[in-house]
């Protein structure tokens, strides 16, 4: 993974991030997508709610066709989802309009098109049994948002400790950030950012002694060996973190879909992945009390 000499950051994605879908698949193709809409002037956040309606699409496709093609389709559709849902960000950093407000609308795109989805395959599964598929349907919701505000925290934490590319907890959009400061749209927004980082904070609350001591270190060499120190701990941490991302989901759904029901959808997020969940949170705050011991001593 190559860094920039000035300050650490890296040019593109760490490699340590990467599982085998996004380094020879989703990103490849994101990152051509986004170079290819330089010259047209969309926006990434244009980008973002095309992304939201593949997934939208992917909805219909499951619940509004005949197998097989539904759940071929639906996958497409997923598929795409996920090229643009890194082109969004590709595009921000090659036009130089990355922002906390562009991190959000992604975010409020990606959970909007997911909550059509999830209507979608309550309403298929009702019809088979009945009005047991809501409630059904929306714990299998609130735990993929959950899972996923954990992964994805996780994972621009790891970003922010080895290689300094701050997010929403650290780059002004908190309760006194920029956001807060603008319109009632921005507003917000402002509002949105301060309960996702609370929630990632209430799933990790011993990453902020790790924050702190990178935060005090003011000696350039002593910031670098302590990001090599974080990346020579966090193998474990960054496996737990990439099994409850998005890239195993869509799988799950096509598979769950060609045998003709969401259920086995459903019951994977809620029990499989939620004892994932539960194991990773608990792993992810002693990695981080070990990190704040090391780093201290460091």
């Amino acid at each position: 993974m190559s860094t920039s000499p000035s300050n650490g950051r890296p040019r593109g994605r760490p490699l340590e991030l990467e599982d085998w879908l996004n380094r020879f698949i989703y990103h490849p193709l994101s990152g051509r997508l986004a170079r290819a809409l330089v010259p047209t002037g969309i926006s990434p956040n244009a980008v973002s709610v095309m992304g939201g309606l593949f997934i939208a699409a992917a909805a219909w496709a499951y619940t509004g066709l005949d197998a097989p093609q539904s759940a071929l389709l639906g996958f497409a559709f997923q598929v795409a989802w996920h090229v643009f849902d890194g082109a969004d960000g590709d595009l921000a950093r090659l036009t130089g309009k990355a922002s906390p407000v562009g991190e959000l609308v992604d975010g409020v795109c990606d959970y909007a098109g997911h909550a059509v989805l999830y209507v979608a395959l309550a309403a298929f599964l009702d019809d088979r049994m009945g009005i047991s598929a809501w409630p059904l349907a929306t714990v299998a919701a609130l735990s993929h948002g959950i899972q996923a505000n954990h992964s994805e925290s996780q994972r621009r934490t790891y970003l922010w400790w080895a290689y300094g590319v701050p997010w929403l907890k650290n780059s002004g959009a908190g309760e006194e950030g920029t956001l807060r400061r603008g319109n009632w749209f921005t507003g917000m927004f402002g509002w949105m950012a301060d309960g996702y980082v609370r929630l990632a904070t209430a799933m990790n609350p011993d990453a902020e002694a790790v924050d702190k001591a990178f935060l005090s270190c003011g000696d350039p060499s002593g910031l670098e060996r302590l990001r090599a120190l974080v990346k020579q701990r966090s193998r474990t941490s960054l496996l737990l973190q990439k099994s409850l991302g998005a890239n195993p989901r869509a799988p799950m759904l096509f598979v769950s879909m060609a045998l003709g029901s969401p259920i086995y959808f459903f019951v994977a997020e809620i029990v499989v992945l939620n004892l994932l969940l539960v194991a990773s949170v608990q792993y992810h705050k002693a990695h981080s009390r070990q990190l704040a011991q090391e780093l201290a001593r460091a």
